[in-house]
């Protein structure tokens, strides 16, 4: 063999591993590869090994995950006039590879575009306290609206989700005054509920007294009992109570001595 069939053979040999390394592909099991031959849609090819035609087919490859969209902060104004910074999360992945490809271009740069362009109309049609307590049906809200748009794409939007909601300094203090407020009116209620219960046991009481009027008597002698628990010198005196006509005595004044009341009667 000579050397010019040799060096044929080598060039051979080289042509076709380049030629099978180029028609020889592989994407994964989360990938889908779209193949075009000579510019026309050919189909979906994936997962696994497949082979093209070098420099007929071309391949793009499309991931199937679901993928994290990140919609920058917007400072809107909602529907009763209050300038609010919110930013959210959209959720979406590619159920359709050959409508991702050949319905529009470049399409997660267009789902974040259109994720702030729906968080802005939604979050401009409700009022502050909806958007504070109604995350939840926003965030199915602005869903619904994305959803609607990409499906023609072969794009499905999984999930929306508000991430943060800023108030201007004025509002906060203005809420927590308010909820201040509304505290004290509560407390103010449930001081009073409890008064009134208060008054009527005690009316209930001074009934039952008036009834048995020894009771109020054993009553004063079970103060006196407390009382004495005290470390204090107590003086107690008695005074007549003609109402209560069968009780000669009762409670007149209870006086707690200072130190040196103390020290003079001793």
């Amino acid at each position: 063999m000579d050397i010019f069939t040799l060096i044929l053979l080598i060039f051979v040999v080289l042509l076709v591993v380049a030629f099978l390394s180029a028609s020889i592909k592989i994407v994964k099991e989360y990938e889908r590869a779209v193949i075009f031959r000579l510019g026309r849609l050919k189909g979906v090819k994936g997962p696994g090994i497949f082979f093209i035609i070098p420099f007929v087919d071309s391949l793009v490859k499309v991931d199937l995950r679901v993928v994290t969209v990140d919609v920058p902060r917007q400072e809107i104004i909602t529907r009763d006039n209050v300038t609010v910074n919110v930013d959210a999360v959209v959720y979406y992945r590619v159920v359709d590879p050959e409508k991702a490809i050949t319905k529009v271009a470049n399409y997660p740069y267009t789902i974040t575009l259109l994720g702030q362009t729906v968080l802005r109309d939604v979050i401009g049609q409700v009022e502050l306290d909806d958007l504070l307590s109604k995350r939840d049906e926003i965030n199915k809200r602005i869903q619904a609206i994305i959803d609607e748009t990409t499906m023609p794409w072969g794009i499905k939007v999984v999930g929306v989700t508000l991430k943060s909601v800023e108030l201007p300094e004025g509002m906060k203090r203005a809420m927590a005054k308010q909820a201040e407020a509304e505290r004290w009116r509560r407390a103010r209620i449930i001081e009073a509920e409890g008064e009134k219960q208060a008054s009527k046991i005690l009316a209930e009481a001074a009934e039952e007294y008036e009834k048995h009027t020894v009771a109020i008597r054993l009553r004063e002698l079970q103060t006196l009992t407390e009382i004495a628990k005290e470390r204090a010198l107590i003086v107690v005196t008695e005074t007549s109570r003609p109402q209560l006509s069968a009780l000669p005595t009762s409670l007149g004044v209870v006086k707690y001595l200072s130190k040196e009341e103390k020290e003079s009667s001793s």
